[in-house]
């Protein structure tokens, strides 16, 4: 079974991204940055997602992205499926903070429980069936939506409509150029049919 290893953001500058991952997240591992210009506009396609345990840790994680310089693209707020929040980080990745607990039952952290890379599809059936042929496991299937199993994975993975994402993510659906993203796993090299690149894990650790 396939999974993710790790994501790699291409960024105007990998420093400042770093900080701005440590100071907002205190993430370490999961993420890395390397140095890119390829031209690229609007909504580039993705969006990442924090999981957390309970509403206190999405106001926490949003409001800390926020004080180390990340836009705000929707408020935290309440829903029928819980509390969420959407900035976009200063590289221009766009970030979700979400939780399905309508209340707090611990003491409030920036703790995280998953990292979830949705990639937007434009034939998102297409793309279900790529990442099966190329040893993904389907979990949940909702027509616009898909869910793999990624298990011992640090990184969750899903499909959705790209329109869709967009809208999820509080910004215009239009973009083009590079997706500024470069997915690591042990499945070798391939490009999906969306554009999205992935690499192999010793490739991306090596750059």
């Amino acid at each position: 079974m396939s999974t993710i290893e790790s994501i790699t953001l291409e960024v105007n500058d990998p420093a400042a991204a770093d900080r701005f991952y440590a100071d907002a997240f205190g993430m370490t591992g999961q993420v890395r940055t390397s140095r890119a210009e390829a031209p690229t506009s609007g909504f580039r396609g993705y969006t990442l997602s924090l999981v957390v345990a309970q509403p206190g840790n999405v106001r926490a994680l949003f409001d800390a992205a926020v004080a180390a310089g990340a836009a705000v693209l929707k408020p935290v707020a309440k829903s029928l499926w819980g509390v969420g929040g959407v900035v976009q980080a200063p590289d221009g990745a766009i970030w979700k903070f979400a939780t399905s607990a309508k209340k707090d039952t611990a003491p409030i952290s920036r703790a995280f429980e998953r990292v979830v890379l949705l990639l937007g599809a434009e034939d998102v059936a297409a793309s279900k069936r790529f990442y099966a042929d190329h040893g993904f496991a389907v979990g949940k299937s909702l027509g616009s939506y898909v869910d793999f199993e990624t298990p011992g994975s640090p990184i969750g993975l899903g499909l959705y409509k790209r329109r869709a994402l967009a809208k999820d993510a509080g910004v215009p659906e239009e973009g083009g150029g590079s997706h500024r993203l470069v997915i690591s796993s042990a499945g070798g090299a391939y490009t999906d049919p969306d554009g999205f690149a992935w690499a192999p894990a010793a490739q991306t650790a090596a750059a």
